[in-house]
C-alpha cells in the first residue's frame, strides 16, 4: 500500500490513543503465567502484539479477544506446553526476549524463531547471562531462531551488567531469575524502561531499583530475590495509551500549522517520555493535565498546539528515554530552527531497520538537510520540499514518521509499503484522518 500525505490541512480535536504496546507484551504474557483468568482492557491488538498472542496459543493458553479486551484463561507454569514447532515472533524482538526468560524460568523446551528482519537483531545480550544461569539455550549465529532445553533446576543466581540499557533484555534475565536459587542484581548504563518491575511488584515480587554510582559514572541496578513458591496472580488492568504512538500525533500538531489537538489517558512513565522533554526544550506547546495512575503507571491528558520550535540537542540518559521516538524527533527537528545534533544513539542502528541511515537517506529525498554519524545524526531545520516517493525500510515507525512529514512538506509526499504501520498503530490513518489529515491510500 502506498500512502500519500498532503500538506495544508490543520489537526484538530481529540481521538482514542492506542494501548500501550509495551504494557500489552508484558500483561498478556504474565496472565498467561497466571493460575486463574485475567482481564486486560484496552489491550494494543497489532502486529507485534499478535506474535505474543500466538505464542499462548503455541503454549497451549487459551484467550479470547473482544474489541480491546484481552481475556487469557491461565492455569499456572505446570500448564504450559511445549510446543512441537518454533513459536513465530514474526518481527517483534520484545515477543522473543521476552519469552526467552519465561520460558527459562517455567523450564518449558521451545524454539523460538521470526523474520528475516528480526533473525538480524542480535540476541547475544540474552543468550549469554540464561547460560550463565545455567539455561540450555543456543542461537544462530548470535541471533534467532533460539533454541531452549530443559535445564537444571534452580536456576544459578546472576550479577550482571547489560551492555546496553534495554528493557527487553532486562525483563529476559529478571523473567528467568525468579526461578533462581538467590537474589539477581542487573546493572545497567542508563535508564530503561521499568514496566515489568512494575507489574512484578504487583505479583508480590520483591524487586528494587536504585541509581548507584561516583565520580560523575551513574548505573541503574536492579535487585531481585525470587520468592519461594513462584505462582502468578491473575491481571485485572486497563492499560494506559501508548506514548509512542502518540509521538506522532503530538509531532504532527506541532508542526502543522493551526493545530490543537488533545490526548486522553496518555502513559507518562518517567523512562518513556524522553521525547516529550525534548519537545518541551525545543519550546513545544504541550500542557499536561489530570495526572494519574493506571495500572500501575502514571497517565494524563495531553493537549498540544502547533509551535514554533527551535533544535535543541539529545544526549547521553535521554537517548534511552527516547530510543523508539527517533524517527518522529527527526522530523520535529527537520522543522525546527537551527541545527539539532543527536548522540550516543548508536543503538538506533539494531532496530527493526537501521534507523539512523535509513532517516538520513529518506529525509534527504524531501530536501532536509539531514547529516548521518556513527551513533546518531545531524539535522538542520528548514522548509521540508516533500515531492517525493519515500522507502521506510519495512519500519513501521519510520513509516509513520515520513508520513507526518508529508503532513508538515511544502508538496504532498507518499510513503511506498505503508501497511507496515499496522505493526504497532494500526489505527493510524483513521486517526489522523479523524483529526483533519489527508491522508490518500493506493493499492
Amino acid at each position: 500500500m502506498n500512502l500519500t500525505a498532503h500538506p495544508g490541512a490543520p489537526l484538530n480535536g481529540s481521538v482514542p490513543l492506542p494501548g500501550d504496546k509495551s504494557l500489552s507484551h508484558r500483561a498478556a504474557l504474565l496472565a498467561a503465567l497466571a493460575e486463574g483468568d485475567s482481564r486486560i482492557e484496552n489491550f494494543l491488538f497489532s502486529g507485534v502484539t499478535e506474535a505474543m498472542l500466538r505464542a499462548l496459543t503455541a503454549l497451549g493458553v487459551p484467550y479470547t479477544l473482544d474489541g480491546t479486551t484481552l481475556s487469557v484463561q491461565g492455569r499456572g507454569l505446570a500448564a504450559l506446553h511445549s510446543p512441537a514447532r518454533p513459536i513465530d515472533c514474526g518481527s517483534s524482538a520484545t515477543t522473543l526476549r521476552l519469552l526467552a526468560g519465561a520460558l527459562a524460568m517455567a523450564g518449558v523446551p521451545a524454539a523460538l524463531d521470526g523474520s528475516e528482519g528480526l533473525r538480524r537483531r542480535p540476541m547475544g545480550r540474552i543468550v549469554e547471562p540464561l547460560q550463565a544461569m545455567g539455561v540450555e539455550i543456543a542461537s544462530s549465529n548470535g541471533g534467532a531462531p533460539l533454541t531452549l532445553g530443559r535445564s537444571e533446576r534452580p536456576l544459578h543466581p546472576l550479577d550482571y551488567a547489560l551492555p546496553v540499557a534495554s528493557a527487553q533484555v532486562k525483563t529476559c534475565l529478571l523473567l528467568a531469575a525468579l526461578a533462581a536459587s538467590g537474589p539477581t542484581t542487573l546493572r545497567e548504563p542508563g535508564p530503561s524502561r521499568d514496566h515489568t518491575e512494575r507489574m512484578l511488584r504487583a505479583q508480590g515480587i520483591s524487586i528494587s531499583s536504585q541509581k548507584e554510582g561516583a565520580n560523575g559514572h551513574t548505573t541503574y541496578v536492579t535487585r531481585l530475590s525470587p520468592p519461594y513458591n513462584l505462582a502468578f496472580k491473575p491481571l485485572s488492568l486497563a492499560l494506559p495509551g501508548d506514548f509512542s504512538s502518540a509521538a506522532f500525533l503530538i509531532v504532527a500538531a506541532l508542526v502543522t500549522p493551526g493545530s490543537s489537538i488533545e490526548l486522553r489517558g496518555v502513559g507518562l512513565n518517567p523512562a518513556r517520555t524522553g521525547l516529550l522533554d525534548a519537545l518541551l526544550a525545543m519550546g513545544a506547546d504541550i500542557c499536561i493535565s489530570h495526572p494519574a495512575t493506571r495500572a500501575g503507571e502514571p497517565v494524563g491528558d495531553l493537549v498540544v498546539k502547533s509551535s514554533k520550535l527551535h533544535a535543541a540537542p539529545v544526549c547521553g540518559e535521554q537517548v534511552v528515554r527516547m530510543i523508539d521516538e527517533f524517527p518522529i524527533f527527526a522530523v520535529a527537528a527537520a522543522c525546527a530552527e537551527g541545527q539539532t545534533l543527536v548522540s550516543d544513539a548508536q543503538e538506533l542502528r539494531l532496530k527493526e531497520s537501521d534507523r539512523i541511515a535509513g532517516l538520513c537517506a529518506e529525509l534527504r529525498k524531501l530536501g532536509v538537510q539531514a547529516e548521518e554519524r556513527p551513533d546518531g545524526f545531524a539535522i538542520r531545520g528548514g522548509p521540508i520540499h516533500g515531492g517525493a516517493v519515500v522507502d521506510p525500510h519495512g519500519d513501521h515507525r519510520l513509516a509513520m514518521a515520513l508520513a507526518i512529514a508529508g503532513l508538515a512538506a511544502q508538496k504532498p509526499v507518499t510513503v511506498c509499503g505503508a501497511e507496515i504501520v499496522d505493526e504497532s498503530f494500526p489505527e493510524f490513518i483513521p486517526a489522523f484522518r479523524a483529526l483533519g489529515a489527508r491522508l490518500e491510500q493506493a493499492a
